[in-house]
């Protein structure tokens, strides 16, 4: 199967409604992806290895996110944010209609949250936070990211950065205001807050850059690192250093932090020699 072959095998599993048929077909990509026969050329091998990590959900979500057609004629005559709005749009209809059948879907999210394990104890900027024992549930949105597919890069990319506080998604949802909701399981790490300098060294020994210290930037040619301020970083007791939430995206130039990388959504199969 090449590259044509598999997209037009994605597009016929949305358009047929997601049949159990279809349910079967993506588990089977699932499984390829996470085995490394089905090379996802969005992702170095590593960050693939990082996109698998965040479970099945987040891996079939990110793959029918990218079969959304960006050339479509229903963007034309629109300005490139209303062309990201209806991309973003159509990347949701995609994710909830798969979810819907796969069962990892929830309507009423924040509700639901709250009835299984209490009030949330953290709002940041996009996210939710509940307390589940020993992990975290977080309810993020898209306010960072708009489209689907940039937020779901941003759990693929933190888990290959930052292993040691993973995300894995465990589902998809809409608020009570009818918005795009991405449910994430997170391990709870209790620590200290460190100082802007000590971020800093603790970047650069990853080989990161300080862009903008305003706003805690740091970027490689690769990759676009940002929020990473004192709530974000801690280090434990044992003096381990967790990077707990962060803006990771992909460095494209239009980021203009330096980026050199080019999203794509080209995929490879690799040949079984067995």
């Amino acid at each position: 199967m090449n590259n044509t072959d598999f997209w037009a095998s994605i597009n016929a599993i949305i358009a047929g409604g997601f049949t159990p048929e279809g349910l079967s077909i993506l588990d089977e990509y699932a499984d390829k992806f996470t085995c490394g026969k089905l090379l996802y050329k969005r992702f170095s091998p590593s960050e693939q290895h990082g996109c698998s990590t965040g479970g099945y959900a987040h891996v079939i979500a990110s793959l029918l996110a990218g079969a959304e057609n960006r050339s479509g004629s229903e963007t034309e005559g629109k300005n490139d944010f209303q062309r990201q709005c209806k991309r973003a749009e159509t990347q949701a209809k995609y994710i909830e209609n798969w979810a819907r059948k796969a069962g990892c879907w929830i309507d009423d999210v924040d509700e639901i949250l709250e009835s299984l394990m209490g009030a949330q104890i953290a709002e940041g900027g996009e996210a939710h936070v509940y307390d589940h024992g020993t992990t975290l549930v977080k309810s993020i949105g898209l306010d960072y990211f708009i489209e689907p597919i940039l937020a779901l890069d941003r759990v693929t990319l933190h888990n290959t950065y930052f292993p040691e506080t993973k995300l894995v998604v465990i589902g998809f949802g809409r608020d009570k205001n009818e918005e795009f909701r991405i449910l994430i399981e997170q391990p709870f790490i209790e620590g200290s807050q460190m100082t802007d300098q000590e971020i800093a060294d603790f970047m650069n020994k990853m080989g990161f850059k300080l862009i903008n210290p305003r706003n805690w930037t740091f970027a490689t040619s690769d990759i676009y690192l940002s929020d990473m301020h004192d709530e974000n970083v801690i280090r434990s007791a044992q003096g381990n250093i967790f990077v707990v939430d962060c803006d990771i995206r992909i460095n494209t130039p239009e980021l203009r932090c330096g980026g050199i990388r080019q999203l794509t959504t080209e995929v490879e199969f690799v040949k079984d020699n067995n």
